[in-house]
This record gives C-alpha cells, structure tokens and sequence, in this order.
C-alpha cells in the first residue's frame, strides 16, 4: 500500500495521474484530512507501489505542497477496513434537454 499526502488538491490530483500512469497500481482512493491536506492511496505489488509512489511525490512537488510519502509493504489484513470503499465506475450524466 502506497500513500502520498499533499498539501492542496491539484499536487494530490496529479500525484494519482502519475502513480497510475507509472507503475502497475490500484488506485484505491483519497482522504481529505482537513486544512487542505489530502492524502492519495495505491496498492499494488512492493515494487509497482514504489515506483508509483517515489512519481507521484515528485510530481506533487512539481505543482504544489508535498507533505509526505510512505510505503506499507505487507499491510496487515485487517487495516482495509480502514480504507475508503473501493470507487465505482460511474455512468455518464445523460444530456439535459433545453
């Protein structure tokens, strides 16, 4: 499991561009901390979530406020249930008629 925290949306929003684009990772979702802090969350195999990981930090930095970077390699079972629920596909809006 990978986590990237920003400080701001845009570094978070570009962090998770650039972990999923980089490197084999789920992205599983984001928290929003409070005081603009927002963290990106990946899993994936130790190596994909690094690799992910060490780009999406550097590309945080490129466009907004880093605040931290941290890799848990072999989570315990039980700490999903700390996680947000896994994101849905959603359905485009249908067209509004005028």
């Amino acid at each position: 499991m990978g986590l990237v925290e920003t400080k701001g949306l845009i570094g978070a929003l570009e962090a998770a561009d650039v972990m999923v684009k980089s490197a084999n990772v789920e992205l599983v979702g984001k928290e929003l901390i409070g005081g603009g802090y927002c963290t990106i969350i990946v899993r994936g195999s130790v190596d994909a979530v690094k690799a992910a990981t060490e780009a999406g930090g550097e590309a945080a930095k490129r466009v907004g406020e880093l605040v931290s970077v941290h890799v848990i390699p072999s989570p315990h079972n039980d700490l999903p249930a700390l996680l947000p629920a896994p994101r849905t596909t959603r359905k485009p809006a249908k067209p509004r008629r005028t």
